[in-house]
């Protein structure tokens, strides 16, 4: 190297932001896919995952994971299956299908938050990959309010079911990023620091994006009333979750954004079930 020449300082390994190895919707779209399911994604180089990114691109993301268990649902439906056991099928779909992601953080959630005393403990709790008993009792509640809301809709308009489900865990997954943009991650590892801070525009962006989904896929199966109220329940949920996280926690981690990912789908399908 010529002396007069500036030198290029190596990167530090442990820098909070490797370089891209591309930018653009499909690689939005890969890094949500990796970030939010267990779906294959090619052989591309895996990134530093960024939340500015991948909030822009969830909504795509998110039709593309849930898709298949939409159409096991409408398809066990429509060939005679019981309604009840085709949305249990369906369900279980999409537990693969997301890699069981919303379901272990809503436990794990549900455990620390309300199992701890003080700030260290909770997180201490969340950290640990055993379930206690508010974890369980939340993890079968989620389950069985999945089911049954589904299954009562399948048994009169297996369509219907199948695209308001679709809706809600687009709208879900989107509104759950709300906490990364309002509070600071609550500790200094994990999944949810790695991936920063989540920039205003960037959860704008896919929050219009997921709820321009939610009429698109809700509106013909219920009326406007049913998609008002669905998006009031998903906001008061987001605001009230974001509440307790900062209150309990002060802040946010991976496992309190999956939890309200979960929260936030049941909300928006209690908002529109009545008008299915």
């Amino acid at each position: 190297m010529n002396a007069d020449e500036p030198s290029v300082e190596p990167a530090e390994p442990s820098s909070p932001r490797a370089p891209a190895g591309g930018i653009g919707l499909r690689d939005d779209f890969i890094m949500a896919l990796r970030f939010f399911s267990r779906l294959p994604t090619g052989d591309s180089p895996h990134q530093t995952p960024d939340l500015g990114r991948i909030a822009m691109a969830l909504p795509l993301a998110s039709a593309v994971i849930g898709i298949g268990p939409a159409l096991l649902l409408i398809g066990g439906a429509l060939v005679g299956l019981p309604s009840y056991f085709a949305a249990a099928l369906a369900v279980g779909a999409m537990a693969i299908s997301s890699g069981a992601m919303a379901e272990d953080a809503l436990a794990d959630a549900a455990d620390g938050l309300f199992g701890g005393h003080s700030v260290e403990r909770r997180l201490e709790i969340m950290k640990d990959s055993r379930h206690g008993t508010y974890g369980v009792a939340a993890l079968c509640l989620f389950l069985l309010l999945r089911v049954t809301a589904l299954g009562a809709v399948a048994a009169i308009n297996p369509l219907a079911a199948g695209a308001i489900w679709l809706a809600a865990s687009i709208v879900g997954r989107s509104g759950a990023l709300w906490v990364a943009v309002a509070l600071p991650p609550a500790r200094a590892e994990g999944a949810s620091a790695t991936a920063g801070r989540l920039p205003m525009r960037g959860f704008a962006v896919g929050a219009v994006f997921a709820a321009l989904l939610l009429f698109l896929l809700g509106g013909p199966a219920t009326s406007l009333t049913g998609l008002g109220a669905s998006l009031l329940l998903a906001v008061s949920v987001i605001a009230g979750w974001t509440v307790l996280c900062r209150r309990l926690v002060g802040g946010q981690t991976g496992d309190l954004i999956g939890a309200l990912g979960a929260l936030v789908e049941i909300a928006v399908l209690a908002g529109l079930l009545p008008f299915a």
